[in-house]
């Protein structure tokens, strides 16, 4: 094996991680600004972390995979603080708290809202990430459903599901397109208790 030294102090493993942190980082400012994404290219995104073609390549094939690991690391991100801010609240507020998390990440950091929110981003690897997420997040909400409410898993409850995840979406895409002009207290309150009224095991039952 060879062995690759330190440059300045720092392990070759970890000059890698922070060239690939600068590069994801150079991705979402991208992908989460106002502007046309189609026509986002590898060279635009060396420009912007200020690394060469060299470095993108050691840790992405392409563009399509590049755009598929910022998409990837900004939801593992926000399911993460999510779930800490559900598991702090008592089992009354947890809905509230989830919300409460999303919003409050999206505020602090726009570029965040208009990836995974806005309805005017045109990337194919994108939309296609989009629509697995989707389907993911239904089947957790599912699962969550049938833990908390001890109920099967049905029809109903995967319809239910999916019609939670959707309508998150696209309630927060429009808020963030200035289309619903509530405060951000009075949308986490109004998703909140809308979330709560679905939490009625006779919803679920034949």
């Amino acid at each position: 094996m060879v062995s690759v030294r330190p440059y300045r102090g720092v392990q070759a493993a970890d000059r890698q991680a922070e060239r690939r942190s600068r590069l994801l980082n150079a991705g979402l400012d991208i992908l989460g600004s106002d502007s046309d994404h189609a026509e986002l290219t590898v060279r635009a995104v060396c420009k912007r972390s200020g690394l060469t073609a060299r470095y993108f390549y050691e840790s992405f094939a392409d563009k399509d995979e590049f755009v598929v690991a910022v998409f990837d690391w900004v939801i593992a991100d926000i399911a993460a603080t999510t779930q800490a801010a559900v598991s702090a609240a008592r089992p009354e507020e947890q809905t509230r708290a989830a919300m409460a998390n999303i919003v409050s990440t999206i505020i602090d950091d726009p570029r965040i809202g208009r990836l995974l929110f806005s309805s005017q981003l045109a990337n194919p690897a994108l939309a296609r990430k989009r629509i697995e997420a989707t389907a993911l997040m239904a089947m957790l909400s599912a699962q969550q459903a049938m833990s908390a409410l001890q109920v099967p898993e049905t029809d109903k409850l995967r319809a239910t599901s999916y019609f939670v995840v959707g309508g998150v979406v696209q309630t927060i895409g429009s808020w963030l397109a200035g289309v619903i002009t509530l405060t951000a207290d009075q949308l986490v309150d109004q998703l909140s208790a809308l979330l709560d009224q679905l939490a009625d095991r006779k919803l679920y039952l034949d």
